[in-house]
């Protein structure tokens, strides 16, 4: 039986990069001053900061039942069966209504896994259900496996600016103007189900510093007995050259991973915290 692989664009993976490791990726839309636009088909990275600096109204979206259906039907033109790896259901109904798809007409052909991860740990997600293809693994066991393992995994996120948490409302005017005027900058989690607060600290330097001890803590208490199946990646929302220093820190501070990846966080997730950011991320395989 031949298994495909389809996620989408939350996870990082380009249109590029797809074609290189055998998977089929579902672009993620976004209404930018109510026009219609796809990660990486109408929407690169450089044009979303662009927007996001000129003070576009830009609001995340989820692809429509049509456009989840139709890249199903595409693929099983060629594949007996699939495994779809959405962004996780705590961030978004997309996995939501994908599995209400699955269970209309695509019983025992499509297999969505909710393991509540995006970025670089989706990613990550992605690696493992191609390497358990190759295992020899069905799409059913596929999703039994990943979905077991689930929320192993943490996403630690340093910002530039508070000014896109106040605009979502996640802390107060006031507290945003207080923020910026001590320099203070939020650590933020994603583990699953939400972006919560993590720490406060002064500077950015401070951010960087309480993730790489976060991330550590993490490798002493969760993963401890599992330190050969940890990845350990770095992601960042249009700083690119910012994020290639942070990953020679993140690499000097754990040289025992040498696998790690670089690239873009989600525009889903950027949509929330802005330019500037700088994340690293922790990822058990399974």
């Amino acid at each position: 039986m031949r298994t495909a692989v389809v996620t989408d664009s939350n996870s990082g993976i380009t249109r590029e990069e797809a074609e290189k490791l055998g998977v089929f990726v579902l672009s993620m839309p976004f209404f930018i001053n109510e026009e219609l636009f796809y990660e990486e088909v109408t929407l690169s990275q450089e044009q979303f900061y662009q927007k996001m600096n000129e003070e576009a109204d830009i609001k995340t979206s989820q692809p429509s039942p049509g456009e989840v259906i139709d890249m199903w039907d595409k693929v099983l033109e060629s594949y007996d069966e699939l495994v779809y790896i959405p962004m996780s259901s705590g961030l978004s109904k997309s996995c939501e209504t994908a599995t209400m798809l699955a269970q209309d007409d695509y019983e025992g052909k499509v297999f969505v896994i909710d393991n509540q991860r995006i970025s670089v740990t989706m990613r990550r997600s992605v690696i493992d259900a191609l390497n358990l293809i190759q295992l020899g693994k069905t799409g059913a066991e596929i999703k039994e496996i990943l979905e077991r393992e689930k929320l192993e995994s943490s996403i630690y996120i340093t910002l530039e600016t508070l000014k896109y948490l106040k605009k979502g409302g996640r802390i107060t005017p006031a507290a945003a103007a207080i923020g910026t005027l001590l320099n203070i900058k939020p650590v933020l989690q994603i583990q699953g189900e939400k972006l919560d607060a993590y720490a406060k600290v002064r500077g950015k330097d401070a951010g960087r510093k309480k993730m790489l001890d976060a991330a550590r803590k993490d490798l002493d208490t969760r993963f401890k007995n599992c330190l050969d199946k940890i990845h350990i990646d770095v992601a960042y929302s249009g700083n690119a050259e910012e994020a290639a220093e942070w990953a020679k820190e993140v690499k000097a501070a754990f040289p025992e991973f040498e696998d790690g990846v670089t690239q873009p966080l989600s525009l889903s997730v950027s949509c929330h915290i802005g330019y500037g950011a700088l994340a690293i991320a922790i990822s058990k395989s399974v």
